[in-house]
């Protein structure tokens, strides 16, 4: 295999006079109505096409729509914080808060029911604690209950209640 590329010109070019496509990215987190097409959020890539001294020029959406659009952001505010927020969008769209590297996403573990369980009933006030402290750890524990029985279906044993 050949480390070289013909050019447009018809002359070659080698591999090290390419430049690697670079990337803005954000995070799509769409989220429907309809609970069974729920897909978790993902990581976004934005094509830089140019970059000058006081800005980054990236293609803002080339996937739907019949022509390219290119938006750009302030090249000194986002190098110098990592990320940067375009109030020109809506805070659904992927491009709204964009990151210089690809961004972490948080994975919410799942609550433990036992140590929820524990937590209310050290704070129980017969065990020294306090009425708003059980109230609240109560409420933790059952909703943790509650959202951990809508993600497990029922199984042919269990007895609907």
């Amino acid at each position: 295999m050949s480390t070289e590329a013909t050019a447009q010109g018809g002359g070659t070019l080698a591999s090290s006079d390419l430049t690697p496509t670079e990337y803005l990215y954000g995070i799509d987190s769409n989220v429907s109505d309809d609970s069974r097409f729920y897909q978790g959020p993902r990581v976004v890539q934005f094509r830089i096409t140019k970059k000058t001294a006081k800005r980054i020029y990236y293609v803002t959406s080339e996937d739907w729509e019949p022509r390219t659009r290119i938006g750009f952001v302030d090249r000194q505010r986002i190098e110098a914080d990592g990320e940067i927020y375009l109030h020109n969008r809506h805070w659904s769209d992927p491009g709204f808060h964009l990151y210089l590297s690809p961004p972490e996403l948080q994975q919410h573990a799942k609550p433990d029911l036992a140590s929820l369980r524990a937590e209310m009933a050290a704070a129980h006030p017969d065990r020294g604690g306090t009425d708003e402290a059980f109230i609240a750890a109560r409420t933790r524990y059952e909703q943790a209950r509650a959202s951990a029985q809508k993600q497990t279906p029922p199984t042919e044993g269990d007895q609907m209640t």
